[in-house]
Order: structure tokens, then sequence, then C-alpha cells
């Protein structure tokens, strides 16, 4: 078949919103070749071992797969990042967190710590943009920890640390210029969860209880003692949950507290800033012993 007429296999994607360049992804993928070949050449036959691989993909994609697990990468802020089913898909949407933080902290030497990494996206685009920045980078989820280890590597970025860590539990008592994070966010009984590309994603990187703002609620609960005075914490939320987060935030004192919307226009980035005590200032509580000790 030529390649004009595998790309007419995109028919067969009814379900895609993006039918026609789906089809044209896993083509280029198939072929390792660029978008535009495929225009070029347009009538050139391809051999039976690349259309059989570009058919089981398509199979795959009428599944419902994501192309992002088809390809094994997908393009985030100015580099590819490998993804795999351990971790959520890095979405457009997250990098206007990336470009408030860069916003709103401006100085040269900064230490920024990025809570729940998955593929390392947010820590290692603001590693990327400033080679000066320390940034921490944490997942719960060893399989995740691992892909964005590989990923920082890929892209040579030596000023990004990461490890496995439940948000604060294994990193040093320490100060942070900025705080970032993109945690499970959605509700379990959304039903969102059962459409597109989520029904793929882990479910424990998606959902939260409380209506979707469990794991906000404790980052902001626990995250004081980790910043430095006018430190910034940052969020990506639900496009309806900026009013919430905005309360959270002020129930534990934080102020300049923002909001910030994405190029649909929804509120997609809230954040606030401490003004307390700073981090280095703060004494680890001290154990608590058994009374009969």
């Amino acid at each position: 078949m030529t390649i004009r007429e595998l790309l007419a296999l995109s028919q067969l994607l009814t379900d895609s919103d993006s039918a026609a360049l789906d089809a044209e992804l896993l083509l280029c993928h198939c072929l390792q070749k660029e978008r535009a070949y495929l225009y070029t050449w347009p009538e050139l036959d391809i051999d039976s071992a690349t259309e059989k691989l570009f058919r089981e993909l398509i199979e795959r994609r009428v599944r419902g797969e994501p192309v992002a697990y088809l390809l094994g990468y997908r393009d985030f802020w100015s580099f590819s990042l490998a993804v795999n089913n351990s971790t959520l898909i890095p979405r457009p949407d997250t990098e206007r967190l990336v470009e408030v933080a860069l916003e709103l902290l401006k100085q040269k030497d900064a230490a920024v710590l990025d809570l729940g990494t998955g593929t390392g996206a947010i820590a290692l685009a603001l590693a990327k943009e400033n080679p000066a920045w320390q940034l921490t980078a944490v997942d719960v989820n060893a399989a995740a920890v691992e892909l964005a280890q590989h990923n920082a590597r890929a892209l040579a970025l030596e000023n990004a640390k990461i490890f496995e860590s439940d948000w604060f539990e294994k990193i040093p008592l320490q100060p942070f210029d900025l705080i970032v994070s993109n945690p499970p966010y959605i509700d379990g009984d959304d039903p969102h969860l059962t459409q597109g590309d989520v029904r793929f994603e882990p479910r424990r990187a998606l959902v939260a209880e409380k209506n979707g703002l469990a794991a906000i609620a404790q980052i902001i609960a626990d995250a004081q003692p980790y910043l430095k005075s006018n430190a910034w914490l940052l969020f990506e939320h639900g496009f309806e949950q900026a009013p919430a987060v905005r309360t959270l935030l002020s129930q534990h004192a934080f102020d300049t507290i923002s909001t910030w919307s994405d190029l649909g226009g929804h509120e997609r980035v809230t954040g606030g800033r401490w003004r307390g005590v700073r981090a280095n200032e703060l004494k680890q509580p001290k154990k608590l012993h058994n009374a009969k000790s």
C-alpha cells in the first residue's frame, strides 16, 4: 500500500478528535520520518513489515490507547519526553504552570521543588530554562521516578535531582524559593474518567478524595516549613477548583493569592506567597518517647 492509502485508515479512528493527525504521527513513527515526508512522497509503496506495524498501532488507537503511549514520547515545552503508562501524559495546560513559575521567580540562583513530578515535565522545563536553578523533583511511584530520571539524562539536565517520596515525606527540611505541583485533582465520580486518554492513565495520578482537593489541601498544610519567606506555592488544578484552592491557601496564612488562566480562558493555576518564618529557622519536631521508657 502507498502512504496515501495507509493514511486513509484514519477513517477507522471514529472516536478521535484528531484522527488524521493521529494517523500521520503513527505512520511517521513507523517510517522514522518527519510529517513533511508523508506529503512529499504520498504514492510511495510501503514495505509489508512497516504496513503491519502501522495497522497494529491503528488497531490499538481504535481501542482508545493514547497516541503518546503508542509512540513512547510526548512533546512538552521545548523538548520531547519519554512516556509510559506509569505516569500521566504531559499536556499543554501544564505548560501554563511552567510559564507562571518563570514569571514569578526571576532570581538567577534558586532552589525549586516539584511535587508529583511524573515524567519530570515541569521540573525539567524549569531546569532547562534556568541552568543555575537547583531542581528537586519527587514522585511516590518508583516507575515514574525511573522515567523522570531517564528524561533528565536524555536532556543532559544535571541540575535536576529526582527521587521517590510521598509528597514531603523523604525531603530533607530545607528552604525552597518555589514549590510547584500538578497533583491528582479529579473527583472519583467525574464522568471524564471514562472518556478519552484518561481511561488508560494511572488513576492514582488523576484522582483525589474530597472533591479532588485532598492532595492539594495536604500539600498546602505541609508546605510552610519548606518555603523561604516570600516564596510561592503554585498548583495546576481543575478549571472549576480555583476558588476552593484560593480558600485553602488563605486558611493557611498565604497571601498575594492569585489565579492564572490557560489559553482556553479556564482558571488553571493558583498560588500563594508564604511570608512567614523562613524554613531554615524552624527546627525539626522532637520525637515523642513512650512514657514507659
